[in-house]
């Protein structure tokens, strides 16, 4: 006879879920005492997401009073990088080149159904600050932290997003995966600006993600080592043997041909503020203003323009003229970058 939980896993492998599992709905006390003690000190870089109210995040009840069980999914994002275009192009982390929480979030709300039709409550969680995702999927047996801060999934690695059904049914929850990085720290060293500051332990500050989604000027000191890099930062999973591993197990598929995993800058710079939140809406742009797509581009620019192009040269030029404080300074940058100083003097 299928039991309650062989259902429900049933139910969201074939929905599209890679892997599925059970956590009981307790408090993260652990879990809780890390996002405090990190955010006193800093390393939380003004990041909110599940460091604006770490008590709410790492209590299911808080969202579904009288929770019993976290059903938790992970479902891959890994696919093949494209080649490079010819044009100055920024590089987009893998889990933004398409909307990979929509699919997650429409399998889990398969399972929260399914859970609905047993006569019990169910609340779906996906890219959500009210609950810490990554500390529901090592409890719920999907996989361990890595020493970069991501979760790996046994035999698979990282490229995976994470979502939760929140419910009150009881079911049986899952057997801890044990650490399988052992004494590799691959990842620390290959961070650009060495945001990993211990095992486990990311400075944001530091972090090229974050930066690039935080507001005001990007750190000076770090926009060298931003490269080519427009939006999110790849590199410590990139570095991570089991996930390069199971590239050479299994080669990742093709990206999709509306998969966005290069943008033109030189567009970027050239866009009105609605083209711009039209094509990267989904993004985490600080504040919804689009002056940060630019701020970026213009770094990003700086870095792989060629300061003879006629079309580098004139984006240069109107960022130069923008009424925006924060772009001119951003172009300045770019231009001496580029040895084009002399677009300052004009």
């Amino acid at each position: 006879m299928t039991t309650v939980w062989e259902d429900i896993r049933a139910v969201g492998l074939g929905a599209g879920l890679d892997a599925i599992g059970v956590a009981k709905a307790e408090p993260f006390l652990d879990a809780r005492r890390n996002l405090v003690e990190r955010k006193a000190a800093g390393l939380h870089g003004g990041m909110h997401f599940t460091y604006g109210n770490p008590q709410r995040a790492t209590d299911p009840a808080s969202v579904l009073p009288g929770a019993r069980s976290l059903v938790v999914g992970a479902r891959s994002y890994r696919a093949a990088i494209p080649p490079q275009p010819a044009t100055p192009s920024g590089r987009v982390a893998r889990y933004s080149w398409r909307d990979h929480y929509a699919p997650l979030r429409q399998a889990l709300e398969v399972v929260a159904d399914r859970l609905r039709a047993l006569g019990h409550d169910a609340v779906v969680l996906v890219d959500d600050n009210r609950l810490m995702d990554r500390e529901a999927a090592v409890r719920a047996g999907l996989g361990w932290y890595g020493k970069n801060t991501n979760v790996l999934l046994p035999d698979h690695g990282s490229w995976f997003v994470l979502g939760s059904v929140v419910t009150d049914a009881v079911l049986p929850a899952a057997i801890p995966v044990a650490d399988g990085c052992g004494a590799c720290a691959r990842c620390l060293p290959a961070c650009p600006t060495g945001a990993l500051v211990a095992p486990g332990v990311l400075d944001a500050r530091r972090c090229l993600a974050h930066l690039l989604q935080a507001p005001g000027d990007f750190p000076v000191e770090f926009r060298e080592a931003l490269g080519d890099r427009l939006y999110g930062c790849d590199d410590c999973q990139e570095a991570c043997p089991p996930n390069r591993l199971e590239d050479r197990r299994r080669p990742p598929a093709p990206a999709a041909v509306d998969d966005e995993a290069w943008v033109p800058v030189l567009a970027v710079l050239a866009a009105s503020d609605d083209e711009l939140l039209s094509r990267h809406g989904r993004w985490y742009i600080p504040k919804r203003q689009p002056r940060y797509l630019r701020r970026n581009a213009l770094v990003v620019l700086g870095n792989i323009g060629d300061g003879a192009d006629p079309d580098v040269v004139a984006a240069l030029r109107r960022a130069l003229a923008d009424p925006d404080p924060m772009l001119r300074s951003h172009a300045a940058w770019a231009a001496e970058r580029l040895g084009r100083a002399d677009l300052l003097a004009a």
